[in-house]
């Protein structure tokens, strides 16, 4: 390898706490030229303490740690050097966990099921001081944000009692109206806010109807 060469390379640590998938990943970011794995860490604390010998340019990190998660570390890590740059590995195809990792200092964020050379990519983007989102994510991440005034009024009330933790049996009673109804409801509030799944409605409703109902 050329002296030119030894310079462009990206020096990776790992952090996971799952040795199997550590494997799997050096193995993959080995057979690449300009990706060097100089060491791997089974938990946020093992890697806070061997970064400042490895110097390593970019910390590959998952998301779900026990302990300490990947967005805390993403923040301890740039705390301990700024100059580091955190991309976050994750199972969790989440745009509300992207966003967690981005607001605490992590240059991208990719699915841990994303082709190996997605991942690949990423690593180099960062390292050339740029960002990468996993495509799927992005997407649902930087669409425009949706309008609660799309709404109904009913729709609304039956937000309101979701950001309360009611289930579609307690919105029925207390609406007085029929649990198919409320199901209904539920499904047409998704369509008009785009949400995914019941989770983002969840998330949706405690984010921004809490204490908005109004009884009929």
């Amino acid at each position: 390898m050329s002296a030119t060469q030894a310079v462009m390379t990206i020096r990776v640590l790992l952090v996971d706490d799952h040795p199997l998938v550590r494997e799997g990943i050096a193995a993959r970011l080995g057979s690449e030229p300009d990706i060097e794995v100089v060491g791997e860490a089974g938990d946020a604390v093992s890697a806070l303490a061997c970064v400042p010998g490895l110097r390593p340019a970019i910390v590959l990190t998952d998301i779900g740690m026990k302990g300490v998660s990947g967005i805390e570390l993403t923040r301890r890590l740039l705390a301990l050097d700024p100059s580091l740059r955190v991309l976050v590995l994750s199972m969790y195809d989440s745009a509300d966990y992207a966003q967690q990792a981005l607001a605490a200092g992590a240059r991208g964020y990719v699915l841990k099921d994303s082709p190996s050379a997605e991942i690949v990519a990423a690593l180099r983007s960062v390292a050339a001081g740029g960002t990468f989102l996993s495509p799927a994510l992005a997407q649902r991440l930087f669409r425009p944000a949706p309008a609660r005034n799309q709404l109904s009024e009913r729709e609304q009330q039956i937000l309101a009692l979701l950001a309360q933790g009611r289930s579609s049996k307690q919105i029925a009673r207390t609406l007085d109206i029929g649990v198919r109804t409320v199901e209904t409801h539920r499904q047409a509030i998704r369509r008009k806010l785009d949400l995914a799944g019941q989770a983002e409605l969840i998330r949706y409703a405690v984010e921004h109807a809490r204490g908005g109902l109004q009884q009929p």
